[in-house]
């Protein structure tokens, strides 16, 4: 079956479509649960990531966030959600982009006109105070460009990074589900042994870089890292040889590694051949 990634903008009921297509599938909807782990890995309050991730984040807090770890970190635990097979809908964390090159996955983005969304957050919220409602909205979506661009490179508004952009200023909730529902039904989002294979790699290589960000021995190190069914391979060069030691001995505990390629090279090794040569 067909995973959706899902990007939504506040107000835009984004939060409704992604349940309706869980109750449909009877499969999960995947948001909040991330935060959590994520929080642990890095040793900070989850409060503190949450208001990081949607733009609330005060000075201290910036410059405390690791953003590379946060990176890491939020893409080894969006495929530890996928891989128990009950999720069926992952809204944000850069799941549209971390998974583009998923056949089997559909990426959606729901959305509505900012005046629209403006008022059915007042509604929502009991107040009447339209410029904090409309400054909440700036925030969390500056928080969302920055972390898109920072990360993948993108701009999340623009429609070529998704298969299906639907409006809700004039499609229901319920409309939006069913076109959803019919995209799922296509040959071409379904999954395949290649498409999941593909998935397992991208899994087993975002569990490595995680591991290796983890151990004190490997946190700074900048490793090419390659999967393929299991085997593994690091690349690229470190400072000492117990560093590249270290990254083989993390990366081969690693769960689902069966077979390691170290080719990590120190950094002073290699100097030393190019001058003899």
């Amino acid at each position: 079956m067909p995973l959706i990634a899902m990007t939504r903008e506040m107000g835009s009921l984004g939060k409704d479509v992604a349940s309706g297509i869980a109750e449909r599938t009877q499969r999960k909807v995947v948001y909040q649960e991330i935060i959590e782990p994520i929080a642990n890995k890095m040793r900070l309050r989850k409060s503190h990531v949450e208001r990081f991730l949607e733009g609330k984040s005060g000075l201290w807090e910036r410059l405390t966030t690791d953003r590379t770890s946060l990176s890491i970190f939020t893409a080894d635990e969006t495929f530890r959600f996928l891989r128990d097979g009950s999720t069926g809908v992952i809204r944000g964390w850069g799941a549209v982009h971390l998974l583009k090159d998923v056949p089997h996955v559909i990426r959606v983005r729901v959305c509505a006109p900012l005046d629209l969304r403006i008022e059915r957050m007042m509604e929502r919220l009991a107040t009447d105070n339209r410029e904090a409602v409309e400054n909440e909205i700036a925030m969390n979506e500056e928080a969302h460009t920055a972390i898109t661009r920072r990360h993948f490179g993108v701009n999340w508004r623009d429609p070529e990074h998704y298969d299906l952009v639907l409006s809700t200023e004039r499609l229901s909730v319920e409309e939006c589900v069913d076109e959803v529902e019919c995209v799922m039904k296509k040959k071409r989002f379904q999954e395949t042994p290649e498409s999941i294979r593909l998935m397992d790699n991208m899994a087993l290589e975002w569990a490595v870089r995680s591991a290796l960000r983890r151990d004190g021995r490997t946190a700074a190190l900048n490793a090419a890292v390659t999967v393929s069914g299991g085997s593994v391979r690091l690349a690229g060069l470190v400072d000492t040889q117990r560093e590249a030691q270290a990254a083989g001995e993390v990366a081969a505990m690693v769960e689902g590694v069966k077979d390691l390629e170290n080719d990590l090279r120190p950094a002073d090794t290699f100097a030393s051949r190019y001058k003899r040569a």
